[in-house]
């Protein structure tokens, strides 16, 4: 049960969204944050604008409502700043993440046929790079960009989805390092940094966190070629006839790659160790590990430099012995295998909390087409899950899930509404009953 009043948790929620209201100029956009944060605290099944405006108690009209995400003068860049700066945890792992959204239609701003998590396959979708800090009991969402392939950067895509002339086509991981960068300039402490094999497959995001000193855990594709070890390299032959002689070292002729899912099947059941570990929950995770010092063979091929030397992890599930994954971890050689296999699954941790994210606060189901409005509500989604975030931070010591801290929310809006708009009981009776006909 609620320990508190419904006008103290309303109170609080009220107050939480005053943080906020330096970043809207005028009076009604902040009363259509109010408006639009409570919609997404909503009960409703989908979060579309028309089904949240339903659910108000003070509505106001639909055109505003509409208005405030689409076209009305405020920056969603500068609300993710103040998101940034009211998280109250500073320090953890940056979780890298690239989310999918599923789309029926081709309409939506972003929309092409891709790579879709949500279904496991190449499905008509948007994608969305978010970044995430882990602190070991919650997620807090930092930042988030969506991808836009090369055919929306058209001019006529461009005037369809209202994308601006500064917006240009950026690879994924180029995205997630920008995100990075503005995670760390609003003075986040980055502990580490996890990610799948979308970004952990990149040399150059690899290289990037090297020089920054940042620990990763990176999944990679089990066709990922590396040297076992640190190649030594030795003088080049002399050159034979004219010409300048070579001074740029080389690999011995015999000096070969192996592929990391090679590596692995040549390792013997003895040499996979199991390994348990903990990532925020009262359960504890196994599997079977094993974990060889590397060198990523791209560099040398690619610019003919020698990658740094990091940790090959392979992993194999204790519940399907044949499904393998496959990380590439930068801590030093004297990290033990549970150290390294523990960074490798931060990332996981927060699977659960993201998918909370999208069930309970309706992260994937804007349906507008413009980039503005998707911006603006995924930055408005993000005000209403810090809330909830800090709510279970507060009442930490009862263990309260995020959708019971939704759920709670529900109840207080839903009592304040009943209070100050008797009407709506009668209203809301009427919905159900067209909803249950349907």
């Amino acid at each position: 049960m609620v320990d508190r009043t419904a006008t103290t948790w309303l109170k609080r929620l009220l107050t939480w969204l005053e943080l906020f209201e330096s970043d809207f100029s005028r009076q009604s956009q902040r009363g259509a944050l109010r408006r639009y944060v409570m919609g997404v605290l909503s009960d409703s099944r989908r979060k579309s604008m028309e089904a949240m405006w339903a659910r108000l108690s003070d509505p106001g009209t639909y055109q505003a409502f509409q208005h405030f995400i689409t076209h009305a003068p405020w920056d969603a860049e500068a609300v993710w700043k103040r998101v940034r700066a009211v998280v109250p945890e500073r320090s953890g792992i940056l979780i890298i993440d690239g989310t999918s959204f599923p789309k029926q239609g081709v309409a939506s701003v972003g929309v092409a046929r891709q790579y879709c998590g949500a279904r496991g396959k190449i499905a008509n979708c948007q994608t969305a790079v978010t970044v995430a800090l882990w602190t070991g009991a919650r997620a807090w969402l930092l930042g988030a960009t969506l991808y836009l392939p090369d055919a929306w950067l058209t001019p006529r895509q461009r005037a369809r989805a209202q994308i601006p002339a500064t917006v240009q086509f950026a690879p994924k991981w180029q995205l997630a390092l920008t995100l990075l960068r503005q995670v760390r300039a609003a003075g986040f402490t980055v502990t580490a940094v996890a990610a799948d094999a979308e970004f952990g497959d990149n040399a150059t995001l690899r290289r990037t966190l090297h020089r920054a000193k940042l620990p990763y855990a990176l999944g990679v594709s089990s066709d990922l070629k590396v040297f076992l070890g640190t190649p030594a390299l030795e003088a080049p032959p002399p050159r034979i006839g004219k010409g300048r002689p070579r001074t740029r070292r080389c690999l011995p002729p015999d000096t070969h790659t192996v592929e990391a899912r090679a590596w692995a099947a040549s390792q013997t059941p003895r040499q996979w160790r199991l390994v348990s570990w903990r990532n925020g929950t009262n359960r504890a995770w196994r599997a079977r590990f094993c974990a060889v010092r590397v060198t990523p063979a791209h560099d040398w091929r690619a610019e003919r430099r020698l990658a740094p030397e990091v940790w090959l992890l392979c992993e194999r599930e204790l519940a399907s012995g044949d499904r393998l994954r496959y990380y590439l971890v930068n801590l030093p050689p004297t990290a033990s295998l549970r150290t390294v296999a523990r960074l490798a699954h931060q990332r996981w941790a927060i699977e659960q909390q993201y998918q909370e994210l999208k069930d309970e606060l309706g992260l994937d189901h804007f349906e507008g087409r413009s980039l503005p409005g998707w911006q603006r509500h995924v930055v408005l989604t993000a005000i209403a899950y810090s809330f909830l975030q800090n709510e279970r931070r507060r009442r930490e010591q009862t263990r309260l899930t995020l959708p019971r801290v939704r759920a709670i929310i529900q109840e207080v809006l839903t009592a304040h509404c009943f209070m100050t708009q008797p009407y709506y009981l009668k209203w809301m009776l009427q919905l159900k009953e067209v909803e249950l006909r349907n």
